[in-house]
């Protein structure tokens, strides 16, 4: 995909950058090549450019490598860009813009050094349009005299460019014909001799386990052991120190008296054994933090958060002063660094995904304003995050923060298309999670980090269970235990039971009040905290506690062709040696519906046919 690994290598140039540490950060230096049309017409290339001075992407400049050959396969310019150079869209950051001929290796080379010497002297992006030719198709089977006939007739005519600087050397007097035919013929059987080399050494063989072709020389790496018991259970000690970061701010800060209530209730939290979402990831991302673990969380508005339950980074009322609570938990050289991003998705999710592949030890996080808007970055999704170890050998811990849930907020802020990524579940490539507690997020969180496993991790996080009562953990929650991949009913008589609810995500409590309501002592609810992998043993062993079963089902809020149902439907039955009915809103081509009474009627009718 054209352009999409920009926002890739900046994050991987910060990440390294960082690693170096502030004195010669600098000298690692990101150079990225482009196409006239590409440069011109995709929206990533504007998006990167505008990380440039911002000081959660910056990376003292990037070198921008423009080759433009004034064709983009068969569409001339004049069909491709409004603008008058390709380049014109670096102006919007004041880049300079060097056109050079390419047909003067001498003035590429000068205009080289002037960019490099900017770049090293401003720490800014400069941009090199190399202003060139295309002399063949844009592949063996592309005739481009078809589309671009006047220009093609000038370039057959045309002497290549090693021809016109053989004859300005030998007309100069630096070289002579004898000395040029020499180096062309050495450079010729170099050539050749590569070709010959790669033929020769090149060999493909099947492995039948893996159905997978393997080549000679083809980069691959050592298969990961899936470590899903991993303990991430905390102290006492370190819930009491991340609770007084809360509480305790430096001398002469004031905090907003609106906030303030805010961070004094997580401190009651603990003494009343009730945990919120918020503080439940506050202990997560502090507890690391004490163990040197270097976080870094990125989206729009993520300092604050969109729901105003983070507040990583509070700002004085009176100066404007910004502090994060949490660097007093720093330990062993961590360091959490939370920024607000630019507006945008397919380079700040691009951005990350480069950042984490630097550092599989650190938890790289991106969260989505809301988890409808991560479509916006689909393709560093299926680019990047799905496929890149199998297509890259480039391994990944990215987690995808993504709120998602039905709360009558209308089809562009309920759902995150968790439909989009099971589909792309395969291989063991990503774990993909729907936590319905505080604790779980929790444990989840530090399993990423503990488990030594490099994957991606997809979480499906909540909106309203943010501050619900009924959704809070207990402090022993969170100082034993590990994250499970379900949570099995502790209520239902197993003898009694005749049909099983599962589900994932908010609609648990909408079901567990319905049963209350209704004395339905033969239903059990369990959850299913990751859809994937599935838990193959554990969801197996928990049906089979109750001896009566007659019925399983899985229950969604979202439409029937959307959501889990689909992916649980082709696989859960092999898993539990059953069927499996599917209780969902009906099929629709949006996401939720707009208004907020039909979305409670739906949402009433839902709970309801799941115990019909």
């Amino acid at each position: 995909h054209l352009e999409a690994v920009n926002p890739v290598l900046e994050g991987i140039v910060r990440a390294k950058q960082e690693l170096i540490g502030s004195d010669d950060k600098h000298s690692v230096m990101p150079i990225l090549m482009h196409g006239d049309a590409a440069f011109a017409g995709q929206g990533v290339v504007a998006e990167t450019l505008q990380f440039s001075q911002l000081q959660g992407y910056q990376v003292g400049g990037t070198i921008h490598l423009v080759v433009n050959n004034q064709v983009g396969f068969t569409t001339s310019p004049r069909y491709s860009r409004t603008s008058v150079y390709a380049t014109d869209v670096a102006r919007m950051i004041q880049a300079p813009i060097l056109h050079v001929n390419g047909d003067d290796p001498e003035a590429v080379i000068r205009v080289a050094q002037i960019a490099y010497d900017y770049r090293q002297a401003f720490k800014k992006d400069v941009v090199i349009d190399l202003v060139c030719y295309r002399r063949r198709g844009h592949n063996e089977a592309d005739d481009p005299s078809l589309t671009q006939p006047l220009m093609y007739e000038i370039i057959d005519n045309k002497r290549s460019t090693r021809k016109l600087y053989t004859e300005a050397l030998i007309g100069r007097g630096d070289i002579t014909v004898e000395e040029a035919e020499e180096a062309l013929r050495h450079f010729q059987e170099q050539l050749e001799k590569g070709f010959q080399t790669s033929k020769s050494g090149s060999s493909d063989h099947f492995n039948p386990e893996t159905n997978e072709v393997i080549s000679t020389g083809q980069q691959t790496l050592t298969p990961q052991t899936p470590s899903f018991e991993v303990p991430t259970g905390i102290s006492r000690e370190v819930i009491d120190r991340v609770v007084a970061s809360q509480l305790n701010m430096p001398e002469g800060f004031t905090v907003h008296p609106r906030l303030l209530p805010q961070l004094q209730r997580r401190a009651e939290m603990v003494n009343t054994d009730a945990i919120d979402w918020g503080m439940g990831e506050a202990l997560a991302m502090g507890s690391l933090l004490t163990e040197g673990v270097t976080i870094r969380l990125a989206g729009q508005d993520t300092r604050r958060g969109t729901f105003g339950h983070r507040h990583a980074v509070i700002v004085d009322k009176v100066t404007g002063w910004q502090y994060k609570p949490l660097k007093q938990c720093y330990e062993n050289g961590a360091r959490l660094s939370v920024y607000d991003s630019l507006l945008s998705e397919y380079a700040a999710m691009g951005f990350e995904y480069g950042y984490s592949v630097m550092r599989p030890d650190a938890l790289v996080m991106w969260e989505a304003q809301f988890g409808d808007f991560a479509n916006g970055a689909q393709t560093i999704i299926d680019e990047f995050i799905a496929a890149g170890e199998q297509k890259w050998a480039q391994r990944s811990d990215l987690t995808l923060l993504l709120p998602h849930g039905y709360e009558g907020q209308g089809p562009d802020h309920s759902s995150a298309r968790i439909e989009r990524f099971l589909q792309l579940c395969a291989q063991d490539n990503i774990t993909v999670a729907m936590p319905t507690t505080p604790a779980s997020f929790f444990h989840l969180l530090r399993w990423q980090v503990k488990s030594q496993l490099v994957r991606p991790l997809i979480v499906f996080t909540p909106k309203s269970l943010l501050r619900a009562k009924y959704a809070t953990s207990k402090v022993s929650d969170f100082t034993s235990g590990t994250f499970t991949s379900i949570i099995g009913d502790t209520t239902a008589n197993p003898n009694g039971v005749k049909r099983v609810l599962l589900c994932s995500g908010k609609v648990y409590y909408d079901l567990v009040a319905e049963r209350e309501k209704n004395g339905r002592t033969d239903v059990a609810i369990i959850r299913l905290e990751r859809l994937y992998p599935l838990p193959t043993s554990l969801l197996p062993q928990a049906l089979a506690n109750y001896p009566a079963l007659e019925d399983v089902r899985w229950v969604q809020e979202e439409p029937k062709n959307q959501g889990a149902g689909s992916f649980m439907l082709l696989n859960l039955p092999e898993v539990i040696g059953r069927p499996l009915t599917l209780v969902s809103r009906s099929a629709s081509s949006s996401p939720a519906v707009g208004s907020h009474h039909r979305h409670e009627v739906e949402q009433a009718a839902l709970v309801t046919q799941a115990f019909a």
